[in-house]
């Protein structure tokens, strides 16, 4: 028997690998599905199954082309019900993979087809739980996320079913069960999530606030649903496409791998409206970049804030990459469910400047020279992390512009102002900065090393850290 996790920072996802006997089931896979299928012939093995916990919203799982490129039986818990083949388990069903079984089930609440699959080995043994977004290390899966497809089901419905699921369903499984989820830290599922990606169940009954045996449902419910935030809007688009289906992951790929010269990529970003995303890193980007480029750092949180950051999935998208990255910048963008880049500038910027082609920049400052202009007084900081980031700690005076809200915090900043602009380590500002330049807001000036460096440096008067739990 083997179990692999393939877990992906960038969304924080983790994939699964079972096998015995020459059977495979895969659970959760991301878009992109070569991997898997390599991973199978490697072990001589078939993919007999792909298992899907619930419908994802944040990502565009891989289960539509993986069946048809092997085979396997797509399979889905109750209620589900995919505009697609696919199989439709009972509550308590098992199905059988080599020498072991896979009792599927049923955990409405993060969604209503939400399921947890059961690992039992040879020996009868119940070993695993692949818990989807029902549970995570830490913490659970948010029940507000099926709303924005269908208005019925409201946070307070789904809390109430996820409430029942797991004290009826996964606290009465056994503590030494390996509880492995289909997020970590850094997803937008949960809230409270561990870096660790995997743990015992009798831990997680022992220290994840959700699992304590004494709660009331009152109680449950004021826990999960306070502090949550709106999801990224991507969220239910991708939803849609794990149920109704997409286009075959390799046409995405032929079709956003076209090469165009300077002269060619201008042409097609004018005639097309296209959206020109520019992946270099943050610091690199500053220093010259094609006029009215959005910058989204591929080496950051990508997919993610490429989710947040550009609300229609089927905007067309001009890429400018580091030479040599442009096939993983296109897979990535389709595991959200952004299928639509049309081409990326072939030899990158450098080919772009070396045309003689126009070209723009944003200032930058480091935490010394910003502590020199901070002496003369009347100076705008604005800081882009998110709210609870910002109440944590934050230099005084700064103004909070959450990069997650970006529409409404561009409200607060007068053009005619010069604003410094600090995130966490720089990554975000080059974001909110670039956004809002293409936005005709030019008076944006970028804190190098963001809030890191500002902390670091002791030149800055910082706010006391507050205690989180006093900020609800």
């Amino acid at each position: 028997m083997k179990v692999e996790q393939i877990y992906t920072g960038c969304l924080a996802q983790g994939a699964y690998y079972i096998e015995s006997e020459g059977e495979v089931a895969v659970i959760d896979p991301l878009r992109e599905v070569a991997p898997y299928i390599e991973r199978a012939q490697k072990d001589g093995a078939k993919i007999k199954y792909v298992l899907e916990t619930h419908f994802h919203a944040d990502f565009v799982s891989g289960h539509i082309d993986l069946a048809k490129e092997t085979g396997a039986t797509i399979v889905y818990g109750p209620t589900a019900s995919p505009a697609f083949n696919a199989y439709i388990a009972k509550d308590n069903e098992e199905l059988t993979l080599g020498k072991l079984k896979i009792r599927v089930l049923h955990t409405p609440g993060h969604t209503m087809e939400s399921s947890c699959f059961l690992l039992i080995d040879e020996n009868g043994k119940e070993t695993g739980l692949f818990s989807g977004d029902t549970l995570f290390i830490g913490d659970i899966g948010r029940p507000d996320l099926a709303q924005k497809v269908k208005a019925e089901l409201t946070e307070e419905l789904l809390a109430e079913h996820l409430f029942h699921s797991l004290r009826n369903k996964i606290m009465t499984l056994s503590d030494d069960i390996i509880v492995y989820p289909a997020h970590g830290a850094g997803s937008a599922c949960g809230k409270n999530m561990s870096k660790e990606t995997t743990d015992t169940l009798g831990h997680q009954k022992a220290t994840n606030y959700a699992l304590r045996p004494d709660m009331t449902m009152q109680e449950f419910k004021k826990e999960l649903l306070t502090g949550l935030v709106a999801p990224p809007a991507y969220f239910p688009l991708n939803v849609l496409m794990n149920i109704q289906g997409y286009d075959s992951i390799s046409d995405v790929l032929k079709r956003g791998q076209h090469a165009l010269s300077p002269a060619a990529f201008e042409a097609a970003a004018n005639e097309t409206g296209a959206l020109v995303l520019d992946t270099r890193a943050p610091e690199v980007f500053a220093k010259g970049f094609i006029p009215n480029a959005i910058n989204i750092g591929i080496d950051g949180n990508f997919a993610p804030w490429v989710g947040a950051m550009i609300p229609d999935i089927k905007q067309q998208i001009l890429v400018v990459a580091e030479p040599g990255r442009e096939e993983e910048i296109v897979t990535r963008l389709a595991r959200v469910g952004y299928d639509y880049c049309i081409g990326y500038l072939e030899g990158g910027f450098d080919a772009w400047q070396n045309a003689g082609q126009e070209v723009d920049m944003i200032q930058q400052v480091t935490v010394d020279e910003l502590a020199e202009i901070m002496k003369g007084g009347n100076v705008h900081l604005l800081d882009v992390r998110k709210k609870s980031e910002y109440d944590a700690e934050h230099v005084v005076d700064a103004e909070n512009a959450p990069l997650d809200f970006i529409n409404d915090s561009m409200l607060q900043i007068n053009k005619n102002n010069t604003y410094y602009v600090n995130c966490a380590g720089g990554y975000r500002s080059m974001i909110f900065n670039s956004t809002l330049r293409a936005r005709g807001y030019n008076n944006l000036v970028d804190v190098a090393g963001g809030f890191k460096a500002i902390k670091e440096s002791n030149k800055f008067k910082v706010t006391d850290y507050v205690c989180p739990s006093t900020m609800l």
